[in-house]
């Protein structure tokens, strides 16, 4: 049986090397059709419509009810395989019909996204998603095929076929940079075979992810079969769970809904749709490495537990997994918080707008750290069954981030706008993860807050001098006129001087903060040893 230590390596490692090609994507993205643009955002909304189908998908049914449900099947006489089958076939079809009607109402969704886009920008954007929403079909066989893999213990595959992808969106961005040129920003510019090039190149990686991934299903043991006999398997109960789930993300994409239309009232001049997408991004980069990587691991075994009905065992993989998650997301994310504008330049054209989208990256990390708690708190009500209690809590952050986002756009100028609509939707991630974690504990009888609140302190403890050494080499390195964030006249040049100095100012922030944590004889230091060191070749 793969160890959660290393389970967690293989995730992270795979996550890592998906994200930093993701990163490279988006730089060449970037070189295509630019970041502060028309066009650019224009791509953005279209492109984000089948993110938006597969979300609902994923986290409405997939994670928060099947795993469980398959965790439970392998009790099966056939191991769960007849079962699976069931659920694979019902998936295909509702894949497929989902597809077919987000590809009809094209039109319409691009139009709610996009309220403040001109007509010529509604029509390219239109263009677009007829192009880019066949990726929900291969998104949702992914993603069931990935958490399959991840509820039978096969975790490394779901994690490294991303790279396929951004590999082959890299190739075919590159191919339209030969054939069009760059910095396609203009709308006026696009004709029907460049929108081909672009939005194909996008999909045909999604395709190929998918289709990879079913290389790796031989090692689940179970063998695939077409079944329409849906009857009497339980299917009910999963559609009963997984219904508060889908309401859930669904008031999750109004508030995101409401956020991409306030945001694009700054579309063309100012940061908007693409930048706080390619922000996003980055802020990923430490949850995908360490509270996913970690926590999903941690999850396959908090279910097995929850079906055992072994609370104390619960109680303590959720409080144990909280504190390890928690010691690597307050470290990256104060390395990347000081790095904030070298970082915003790996995906920019210019050191100006790198500062102006710096802002929207650090108001997005001050909600890192409670969205990593909150992917482990959410996943032990989901390891019990219960999909309603985190279907309220979600609505107290849907509500106060779509009160936000209003807020922002009356108070806001524009050269802000997209930070303050991230900022408010940090400070609703706050208040959604305290008042999480106040009723699992209260579910669970005991959270261990004592313990897990004494190695935060020492976090926030270690990251105030870890904050101010990272900062004093910013400065030392000349910071927004230094050559971190300089324009040597190369577009390459440019972003890798961005990464190199993200890299020296992160490791100097993070050097300190691990230095303090020895100091403090912080418990967990000892257990991330052990974590990083199965990275080292050769482990």
């Amino acid at each position: 049986m793969t160890s959660l230590g290393r389970a967690s390596a293989i995730l992270g490692a795979g996550t890592l090397i998906s994200r930093i090609t993701g990163l490279l994507r988006t730089i060449v993205l970037v070189a295509a059709i630019g970041t502060i643009s028309q066009a650019g955002d224009a791509f953005a909304v279209a492109n984000q419509l089948p993110n938006n189908v597969f979300t609902i998908i994923q986290t409405g049914i997939l994670t928060a009810v099947i795993i469980p449900q398959i965790v439970k099947s392998a009790g099966h006489s056939d191991g769960g395989g007849g079962y699976i089958s069931k659920l694979f076939t019902l998936g295909t079809v509702v894949f497929l019909g989902a597809t077919v009607l987000a590809m009809l109402a094209a039109p319409w969704l691009v139009a709610l996204y996009g309220p403040k886009f001109t007509a010529e920008q509604l029509a390219l954007a239109t263009a677009f998603a007829y192009w880019c929403l066949p990726q929900v079909f291969f998104y949702g066989l992914y993603a069931l095929i990935g958490e399959t893999l991840n509820a039978k213990r096969v975790f490394g595959p779901y994690t490294w076929t991303p790279v396929a992808n951004n590999l082959i969106s890299i190739a075919g961005f590159l191919v339209f940079i030969a054939l069009f040129g760059g910095d396609r920003s203009r709308v006026s510019v696009w004709d029907p075979t460049m929108i081909a090039v672009l939005g194909g190149t996008a999909t045909f990686g999604i395709a190929v992810q998918a289709v990879l991934l079913l290389f790796a299903w031989r090692r689940t043991g179970l063998h695939l079969r077409p079944d329409f006999r849906w009857k009497g398997v339980g299917l009910g109960q999963v559609g009963s769970l997984a219904g508060w789930t889908f309401l859930m993300v669904i008031a999750g994409q109004i508030a995101g809904l409401i956020q991409t239309r306030v945001v694009t009232d700054s579309s063309g001049d100012h940061p908007s749709v693409f930048m706080m997408q390619a922000a996003w991004l980055v802020f990923m980069l430490p949850y995908s490495i360490f509270a996913i990587s970690i926590g999903t691991p941690y999850f396959t075994q908090i279910a097995e537990h929850a079906h055992a009905n072994r609370r104390d065992e619960v109680r303590s993989d959720v409080a144990r997994c909280i504190r390890f998650v928690s010691l690597f997301i307050v470290g990256s994310g104060i390395a990347l918080a000081v790095a904030a504008v070298p970082a915003t330049r790996i995906f920019t054209q210019s050191p100006a707008e790198a500062v102006a989208a710096a802002p929207v990256l650090v108001c997005y990390l001050v909600g890192l750290l409670p969205l990593s708690v909150l992917f482990i708190v959410q996943r032990a009500f989901y390891a019990f069954g219960d999909t309603r209690t985190p279907f309220v809590f979600t609505l107290v952050q849907v509500g106060l981030i779509i009160g936000f986002s209003y807020l922002a756009a009356a108070i806001a100028p524009l050269s802000q706008l997209a930070a303050a609509v991230a900022l408010g939707q940090s400070v609703a991630g706050i208040v959604q993860t305290v008042l999480a974690m106040l009723i699992l504990r209260h579910r669970l009888g005991g959270l261990e807050l004592r313990q897990t609140l004494l190695s935060l302190g020492r976090f926030f403890i270690a990251a105030v001098p870890a904050g101010f050494a990272g900062w004093g080499m910013y400065l030392l390195l000349g910071a927004g006129e230094g050559w971190t964030t300089g324009q040597t006249g190369s577009t390459f040049v440019d972003k890798l001087l961005g990464a190199a100095g993200t890299g020296v100012i992160g490791l100097v922030a993070i050097a300190v903060y691990m230095l303090v944590l020895v100091l403090l004889r912080a418990p967990e230091v000892q257990a991330a040893r052990g974590l990083v060191t199965r990275f080292l070749p050769g482990r």
